[in-house]
């Protein structure tokens, strides 16, 4: 079993092997009490921590990913933020390819929702979408046989 311990004034998580036969462990699901905006506010404060690295908002962005859900606009307008603050250019673009990806089969309703919420903090920070920049279509992919009539 795997320890997380978390020390004050240390920015990382420490993992700990537990070897202890004695140790009784509780594998039940935890029912969240967070509401939807605790749960942005908290999104968004922790990308607005100015001590973040590109590796947190990675990791940030992964855990978001993994969620069933799209992230609202000002979590994204903040991680963009922290991506600025970071000189990461190209993490800021597949936050985007990443959020384009999440909406799935409703990618033309929530999409362009979410494009224009954020239109004015790409263009203040004078970032490009990845369709702008064509990264939404392979470069060297061939035509569709299906669809040349």
């Amino acid at each position: 079993m795997l320890r997380v311990l978390r020390f004050a004034g240390c920015k990382k998580n420490l993992i700990c092997g537990v070897t202890q036969a004695s140790q009784n462990v509780r594998s039940m699901s935890k029912v969240s009490t967070e509401t939807d905006e605790q749960f942005d506010a908290r999104y968004e404060a922790f990308f607005k921590n100015p001590s973040i690295d590109g590796w947190d908002i990675r990791k940030a962005i992964n855990d978001l990913c993994g969620m069933d859900l799209v992230p609202e606009p000002k979590i994204l307008d903040a991680a963009l933020r922290a991506c600025r603050r970071v000189n990461d250019y190209a993490l800021a673009i597949r936050i985007l390819e990443a959020v384009k990806f999440k909406c799935g089969g409703r990618e033309k309703e929530i999409y362009p929702y979410i494009i224009q919420e954020l239109r004015p903090t790409l263009d203040e920070l004078g970032i490009d979408t990845p369709e702008k920049l064509g990264y939404d279509k392979p470069e060297l992919a061939l035509e569709n046989v299906y669809d040349i009539n």
